[in-house]
């Protein structure tokens, strides 16, 4: 509960200080945010290898035909 609080909170201050930011600074926090998102996705990926292993370029390609 706690957690959503702050949340809610921090969105209410970007919400109020999106008008005055200049566009530099939006397009940074956004790409960190992308960033971020890539980081998240490529750590399950890794993850789901350890789990599943993986399969040769040719299995895959033969999967795909």
């Amino acid at each position: 509960m706690a957690t959503t609080s702050k949340r809610q909170s921090l969105m209410e201050l970007i919400q109020k200080h999106l008008n005055i930011a200049p566009k530099s600074t939006l397009e940074k926090v956004l790409e960190f945010l992308e960033d971020e998102e890539d980081i998240r996705d490529a750590r399950a990926e890794i993850a789901d290898v350890k789990i599943n292993g993986t399969i040769s370029w040719d299995e895959y390609t033969a999967l795909c035909k």
